[in-house]
């Protein structure tokens, strides 16, 4: 208990750490390369800051823990939702510019139907799993094409503003890329051996351990870069981080750990998580779209958000002891 624990403790902050690294590495190489800012940050930053979920997943899928898998995929999504856009409209309200955002918002609602939709039949299935990494080639495709064509839109600029805010430097960019992404396989593999040894220890489910520990602790690099791009004013960067991190969960994420280890679903996963994870998703289309004008997020909802992650979390935990 005292060795997984610590593998927690100091996995966590190693996985964070490395997450980073390997982002920015790659964000600058690709910059150093002729990519577009805005290509960067859709694909890069925006899928980018989801590594820490994808690798804590793959690896879990593949030592049989999919629970953790599953977890940690739709409780990022919530977490991202309701913890990091509640908390950081709280600081500042978030408004909505950019026109690639207003796009992205009925997608992303879009997939989480879908993906939800899969599970109705207790069951994710090798084919369920090909069809979300099937539509993550369409996902990848649309970013492409929009990257290529809409330089002039707000999130562009902003992305624009943040690559060229750091200094460049392509040797020692390649180096952190490479050894973040090193680093990212380790402390994810620490991380979900102490996952499982803690949940085996009190008797409660992998899942919610994904749902709780190890989806609030990748999410991190979201909340952080969220934080910091709101701060300078950036809100389509902030908003645009949560969404691309979503869209990448529900179906690179599931996807992939689903296609190594097709997964049983309890049905209290459908009807408490994966139904929380709709709710927060239609609420975040119906704050964030603007049918009567520009779309924006503020303190009111951002609180709402708050209290519901909090209520929620509260909730999975006692649940799970009193189980």
């Amino acid at each position: 208990m005292l060795l997984a624990s610590v593998a927690i403790i100091l996995g966590l902050p190693l996985l964070l750490w490395s997450a980073d690294k390997f982002v920015g590495g790659a964000a600058s190489v690709a910059r150093q390369f002729g990519l577009s800012p805005l290509l960067i940050g859709m694909l890069i930053i925006g899928f980018g800051t989801s590594a820490p979920e994808i690798i804590v997943s793959v690896i879990a899928a593949l030592e049989g823990s999919s629970g953790i898998a599953l977890g940690n995929a739709f409780g990022s999504n919530i977490a991202n939702i309701a913890l990091i856009l509640g908390i950081t409209a709280l600081i500042s309200p978030i408004a909505v510019r950019s026109e690639i955002i207003r796009k992205e918002l009925p997608i992303l609602l879009g997939l989480t139907f879908f993906a939800a939709w899969q599970l109705l039949d207790a069951n994710l299935s090798k084919d369920d799993a090909f069809s979300l990494l099937g539509l993550f080639i369409l996902l990848i495709s649309w970013s492409i094409w929009t990257g290529l064509r809409g330089d002039k839109d707000a999130l562009a600029e902003e992305f624009g503003e943040e690559l060229n805010s750091k200094p460049a430097n392509l040797k020692a960019d390649t180096l952190w890329l490479v050894v973040g992404l090193i680093l990212l396989i380790i402390s994810s593999r620490i991380l979900v051996w102490g996952a499982v040894e803690i949940a085996t220890f009190f008797g409660v489910s992998d899942v919610v351990i994904g749902l709780t520990v190890i989806a609030i602790g990748t999410s991190l690099p979201e909340l952080a870069s969220s934080l910091v791009a709101v701060k300078k004013g950036e809100h389509d960067m902030a908003l645009g981080n949560v969404i691309g991190s979503n869209m990448f969960n529900t179906l690179a994420v599931v996807g992939i750990a689903g296609v190594i280890h097709p997964m049983q679903v309890d049905s209290s996963f459908l009807y408490r998580d994966t139904l929380f994870m709709l709710i927060l998703s239609v609420a975040l289309f119906v704050f964030c779209i603007g049918l009567k004008g520009p779309g924006r997020l503020n303190r009111l909802e951002g609180g709402v958000f708050l209290l519901a992650y909090i209520g929620y979390t509260y909730y999975l935990v006692t649940s799970a002891f009193i189980a």
